[in-house]
């Protein structure tokens, strides 16, 4: 089984369906990793699809396969990609890496400006993060939004959460934002600019005098 046995598309209303499934298996999920997640019921998730927010992986023979969905705070200031799921019998075929990328693409295209963030305890999760482009950040810099933190009382370490005043907890805190990346890039320009700049004017003086006759201090 390869990634190309799947169809990674923005759901849509004819995937609204799955939306209890999809739900059960986030909830066994969790369960199973003796962690939480922000509950959300079916017909939450059907929105989500309804609305063009979330992406759904189906398998060639017409399964479903993995999920993940848009969540916005702040007043669209932050945006999370949560819920990201993979079907038991898909697992191993690299799709969580593939959904994630789908996913952070939508959320680029959907709120350009947005700082993208997530909460995980799992280091595969981190690993697509980082090659994604975020970075471990601290619990202040996420969103502020008490319906965002809400969600962890879910979670079996959410007394962690509490005791430690929301300032950390058993997650690691991760960010894309959008104009660090710009500034970074603006920068690497910057950088390579003035090293074409160098090069030209040695290689004119070379031209110019003879390669034996150049000295560079």
């Amino acid at each position: 089984m390869t990634i190309q046995d799947f169809d990674i598309q923005v759901a849509s209303a004819q995937h609204a369906d799955y939306a209890p499934i999809i739900c059960d298996e986030m909830a066994e999920s969790a369960k199973a990793r003796g962690t939480g997640i922000a509950q959300r019921s079916p017909e939450y998730v059907a929105d989500k699809m309804l609305e063009g927010k979330a992406v759904i992986a189906m398998h060639k023979d017409g399964t479903w396969a993995g999920f993940c969905y848009i969540e916005t705070w702040s007043h669209g200031d932050f945006v999370a990609n949560s819920g990201l799921i993979v079907n038991p019998i898909y697992r191993k075929a690299g799709l969580a890496k593939a959904i994630k990328e789908k996913i952070f693409e939508l959320s680029r295209t959907t709120y350009p400006d947005a700082k993208i963030f997530g909460l995980t305890t799992g280091l595969a999760v981190m690993k697509i993060n980082s090659d994604l482009g975020y970075e471990p950040v601290t619990y202040s810099e996420l969103t502020q939004d008490e319906d965002f933190w809400k969600g962890c009382k879910s979670c079996v370490n959410y007394d962690i959460l509490t005791s430690k005043e929301r300032k950390n907890c058993m997650c690691t805190a991760m960010l894309f934002d959008p104009a660090d990346k710009a500034k970074d890039i603006e920068e690497k320009s910057k950088n390579m600019s003035r090293k074409a700049t160098l090069f030209e004017r040695i290689e004119s003086a070379i031209k110019s005098f003879g390669q034996d006759k150049i000295r560079l201090f």
